[in-house]
């Protein structure tokens, strides 16, 4: 594995889109990622960068589209360990009761992220 450095100008497109996001000013990212992680992983973070801008879905919802309704749990926890938080929206997944749960940034963030979204007013 190659050592990590520090480059400004790679990181411009990424800085650009998150913060045009959280002005309100973009509903989708076109930043190339790379995720790595398991299949189970991949598969439930493939399934929240399917869920449309301003939406909200719950675990069970992303568990039965991944084709694993019994794996809530595994689902919250792939969720936890999801590297690029807001641009993988994890942020857009709430509980069935329509309450704010966990979320690596606190539910403060949570709550903000989903205000800017027009989901929470």
């Amino acid at each position: 594995m190659g050592s990590l450095v520090y480059d400004k100008e790679k990181l411009t497109d990424y800085v650009e889109q998150i913060q045009e996001y959280l002005r309100g000013q973009r509903k989708a990212f076109d930043i190339p990622l790379d995720l790595r992680g398991t299949e189970f992983q991949k598969a439930v973070w493939q399934a929240l960068l399917e869920i449309p801008y301003g939406t909200t879905k719950t675990y069970s919802e992303i568990a039965r589209e991944i084709h694993r309704p019994k794996a809530v749990r595994a689902v919250g926890s792939a969720i936890g360990a999801n590297p690029v938080p807001i641009v993988v929206p994890c942020h857009r997944v709430i509980g069935k009761d329509g309450s704010l749960t966990g979320f690596a940034g606190g539910l403060d963030m949570k709550e903000q992220l989903l205000k800017i979204e027009g989901t929470l007013l």
